[in-house]
């Protein structure tokens, strides 16, 4: 479904220029878990950021491909792109909070991108919006249709930022370490419906995070990122039992062991 080629994006500073992803290739099949791990600054938000084409300046995309059902994202207009953000490939940011618009209800949210990609009437829009809601499990909502992002907790948050990304069935979803600005019993809930959703709605997803232990309980294959490359990659139980590079050695000993 995805192929990333020889991926390159830098940032161009002042007196600098910082390789944040150089030369980065893999590959999502249908159904599939694919994980991206790595520590903080490794370059794996920014695979994530130019898959949609969606990297601010200084950052750049200055080399490769990146193939979606065949063809070169890179190469498409804009108004291409934009037809595919939200409707074939959608992203789950890593917090709620910043990814919602403060001022909008969220049932208007996520209504807008039904109505842009899907062309529905307002009425059918917000049937939709609120199916969707009922799908990630928020109570009461049609209710909740009119109610603004402060009036959520930070999971029920994450919870409508899912159903905004899930609301035109793409095929693809890009989860940004969703759960990092969440507790411990609120991530796991969080896994849990992503999970459930995958299932139901047979998603194809890339997960990206700084945590071995969700790549090794949500992730069929697993690459892992350190300055801007991916140094292992393969079979996520290959990894874990076998690791060859010393910096996945490293992730895999600072898992938290129950003794």
């Amino acid at each position: 479904m995805l192929e990333v080629k020889n991926l390159k994006t830098y940032f161009y500073l002042e007196d600098a220029v910082v390789k944040a992803v150089d030369g980065v290739s893999f590959e999502v099949n249908e159904g599939e878990n694919f994980g991206i791990v790595g520590e903080s600054g490794s370059g794996k938000s920014t695979v994530a950021y130019s898959i949609l084409r969606l990297v601010d300046i200084p950052g750049k995309i200055v080399g490769g491909e990146i193939l979606f059902d065949g063809k070169n994202l890179l190469a498409l207009r804009e108004g291409e792109m934009q037809k595919i953000r939200g409707a074939k490939i959608s992203m789950v940011f890593q917090d709620p909070f910043t990814a919602l618009n403060p001022v909008l209800t969220i049932g208007e949210q996520i209504a807008e991108a039904i109505r842009f990609h899907q062309g529905l009437s307002h009425q059918d829009a917000e049937a939709k919006t609120i199916e969707m809601l009922e799908l990630v499990h928020i109570k009461n909502a049609k209710e909740r249709f009119n109610a603004y992002p402060h009036q959520f907790s930070g999971g029920m948050q994450q919870r409508v930022v899912i159903a905004m990304a899930l609301a035109c069935k793409p095929k693809l979803l890009i989860a940004d370490e969703p759960t990092t600005a969440l507790d411990v019993t609120i991530q796991a809930e969080i896994l849990q419906l992503i999970k459930e959703l995958q299932q139901k709605m047979k998603l194809s997803i890339i997960f990206v995070t700084h945590n071995f232990g969700i790549v090794a309980n949500f992730c069929n294959r697993v690459a892992v990122m350190y300055k801007g490359k991916i140094v292992e990659e393969g079979a996520t139980r290959n990894i874990l039992s076998q690791p060859q590079h010393i910096y996945t050695k490293q992730l895999i000993s600072a898992i938290p062991k129950i003794k």
